[in-house]
């Protein structure tokens, strides 16, 4: 970034001013390290933001999606998708044991990590009697618009982790969270198998871009 005034320059910025005073652009920057033959990192960043769909689309790319736009590679694919992924988990693990005392705290908890995917995800909240988390695991990852996850499934990962109660989540890669006929069947088999085998289904919580549905909320468990 020779060509920009040290003012301008988004590393230089940084130290004077801190990272608040910085553009989601010259972040992004940043990240990228460095840019190309005849190209910055600052420009090489506004190109990707823009074919992304801004920061909030940046949550939902994938490798292939990054390396499609000019002077970006392979590697600095993987240091956005890094950079990204350390964000959500500064977000999802707090070091005390969450308790999930309604279902807009399991959304604020799952959202984070699983709300803004390309792909869908099938996973489970193992937690103990007085509902505090234990453990955090995803069963199935499927394509943009499915995945398969079945009871059993989900209550041998309970047993295994000495679970007395779960809620299950998945993503809707759409960003409309409004459950599918399928998904409404899953939930009735996971309730049924729930009361055979003495563990509770506190939840299902479908996930999308900003938003959920609780099963629990529709009066469904």
């Amino acid at each position: 970034m020779k060509d920009l005034s040290p003012d301008d320059r988004p590393r230089e910025k940084l130290q004077r001013h801190g990272v608040t005073a910085l553009g989601d652009n010259e972040l992004v920057a940043l990240v990228l390290g460095s840019g190309t033959t005849g190209t910055n990192a600052l420009l090489i960043a506004n190109e990707l933001l823009k074919a992304v769909g801004g920061l909030h689309g940046l949550t939902r790319t994938t490798s292939d999606d990054l390396v499609r736009v000019g002077g970006v590679g392979p590697a600095k694919a993987a240091q956005v998708l890094a950079a990204l992924e350390l964000g959500r988990r500064t977000l999802t693990d707090p070091g005390a044991r969450i308790q999930l005392r309604s279902p807009r705290d399991a959304a604020t908890f799952l959202m984070p990590r699983f709300g803004s995917r390309s792909i869908e995800q099938f996973g489970v909240v193992l937690l103990d009697a007085k509902h505090r988390v234990l453990r955090t695991k995803v069963l199935a990852v499927g394509t943009s618009n499915s995945t398969v996850a079945e009871p059993r499934d989900v209550y041998r990962e309970a047993m295994f982790g000495a679970a007395m109660a779960l809620v299950v989540f998945h993503n809707h890669p759409s960003g409309d969270p409004t459950p599918s006929p399928d998904d409404h069947d899953l939930t009735r088999r996971l309730l049924a198998a729930g009361v055979l085998m003495g563990i509770e289904l506190v939840d299902h919580i479908v996930l999308g871009d900003g938003q959920y549905c609780s099963f629990k909320e529709m009066g469904k468990l």
